[in-house]
Order: structure tokens, then C-alpha cells, then sequence
């Protein structure tokens, strides 16, 4: 895998913030509200804020009951389930994301299709993991700061699940981060995977999400900050492993032992 790029590095942190990202931010909103893309629409954007989209498939894996597609729901700005159901089958889920590029100072629109699978059909069918892995550009491993033992699985699931696909993204996310008052899993513990698996690792929290005035309907935009370092941490991984693919920054194969370039 390329070497990580530290975050920021790659993509502007705080320009969704910003009048240019906002008015971006405008093309995935209506009155406030996500819109919701099909598995086949396109993101059509005025003249004005035009730009290039890259798009790229996550596989979203861990434990059943770490809140895979809750975070999925929270990502595409829709309504967090409640009570938890396994998920049937695959759940594929489209969620675009404008970013501004560091180095070119230019916007690309990010096309995130996440891909969902309850862990019931993983076992039964042995043809769902195959087909969640093809083509799969990043694979993000949750796991619950409230389940000691979905911790304790990651290295296997990064075995078995990407063990066999060694140059793609893999991210770590723990979830329910608001009950940390009551984790299972201590800082420490978080460092030392991060020390072993030199993986990205990101918090989310659980709670619902904030209301617009009405108090019923989610309010986009705040819910876009809020999810905001999930997306600019992917994209922003994902078009780093692309600069590395094309040979345009230099992966950790071209380095010499002394540092030097090889």
C-alpha cells in the first residue's frame, strides 16, 4: 500500500466551510435537505460550479451491530435506524462529496458508492464477499467504542476480508464515539493498532442527527459537517492511492532504506 499522506495534505479540511465549498455543497442539497441519489443518477451541476467526479466503491465491513449502516445513513444524510435489523443482502448506498484539491487548487466532485452487507448473508452465501470485493477501491473496517470484542476482531477481519488485496484504501472508523464516556475500548489500545496496522483510523459519533425547524426533517447541511472528515478522509485517501497508482507521487517502493529515492 502507498505510503499514508497526513491528513490535510491532500485535500483543503475546511473548504465545505468556505462561500466556494458552500455553493458546491448546494448541488447534494435541496432546501437544506440531502438529496438522495440512485445507483444510476447523476449529480448535475450548474455551469458555474462545474468540475471533474471521481468515483470509487467502499466495502463496509465489520461485526453485526457496530452500526455499518447507521454510518452509511448518517454519510448519505439519511435517517439512522433506530433499532438495529440485519441488514438482507447487499445495500449499496451512492453519496457525492465536492472537495478542493491542495496541490491544483482545483474541486473535484467525489462519487462514493458504499457497499453494505449483514454478516448473517456473508456466512450463508459464499458468492456476497466476492462480489462486495470486486472492483473495490477502499474497504472501511468498523468497529463500536461500546463493543470491546468488535475491537479485538479487527485484525481478522482485515485478514479475511482484504488480506488479499493488499494496494487498496483501508480505513478504520469507530462508532457510538458519544458513549465514549463508556468505551471499552481505552486510548492506549487505539494506539498500539495504529503503531501495528499503520491504518487511518476516524471516530463517528451515534447520535441523531440535528432537525431544521419543522423538528422532523434532517437538516443537510449540518449533518455534512458533521460527517465531513469521513468524506474528505476517504476521498481524500483514495485520490492519493490513484496519484500513486499513475505514477505521479511516489509509493513506498521507490524509496531506499537511507530515505533516499531509489
Amino acid at each position: 500500500m502507498a505510503l499514508l499522506p497526513a491528513p490535510g495534505s491532500v485535500i483543503v479540511p475546511d473548504w465545505h466551510e468556505s462561500t466556494e465549498g458552500k455553493e458546491h455543497l448546494s448541488s447534494i442539497l435541496r432546501k437544506n435537505r440531502r438529496r438522495v441519489f440512485g445507483l444510476l443518477e447523476r449529480l448535475v451541476l450548474p455551469p458555474q460550479v462545474a468540475a471533474d467526479t471521481a468515483s470509487y466503491k467502499i466495502f463496509v465491513s465489520g461485526k453485526s451491530g457496530v452500526g455499518k449502516t447507521a454510518l452509511v445513513a448518517k454519510l448519505a444524510g439519511l435517517e439512522v435506524p433506530v433499532i438495529h435489523h440485519e441488514t438482507v443482502g447487499i445495500q449499496t448506498t451512492i453519496v457525492y462529496w465536492p472537495a478542493k484539491l491542495q496541490a491544483s487548487d482545483r474541486v473535484v466532485i467525489f462519487r462514493f458508492e458504499f457497499w453494505d452487507c449483514g454478516e448473517a448473508a456473508l456466512k450463508k452465501f459464499d458468492h456476497i464477499l466476492p462480489a462486495c470485493k470486486e472492483k473495490t477501491d477502499a474497504f472501511l473496517f468498523l468497529f463500536s467504542f461500546t463493543d470491546r470484542s468488535s475491537f479485538e476482531d479487527l485484525p481478522a477481519q482485515l485478514s479475511r476480508v482484504a488480506g488479499d488485496v493488499p494496494n487498496t484504501v483501508k480505513m478504520v472508523i469507530g462508532s457510538k464515539f458519544d458513549q465514549y464516556m463508556h468505551t471499552d475500548v481505552p486510548e492506549r489500545d487505539l494506539t498500539a493498532f495504529r503503531q501495528a496496522w499503520d491504518l487511518p483510523l476516524l471516530r463517528v459519533k451515534s447520535v441523531p442527527g440535528r432537525r431544521l425547524a419543522d423538528g422532523r426533517t434532517l437538516d443537510g447541511r449540518a449533518g455534512l459537517a458533521d460527517v465531513a472528515h469521513i468524506l474528505n478522509g476517504l476521498g481524500e485517501h483514495l485520490w492519493h492511492q490513484d496519484q500513486v497508482a499513475a505514477g505521479l507521487v511516489p509509493g513506498p517502493q521507490e524509496s531506499s532504506p537511507d530515505g533516499g529515492q531509489g
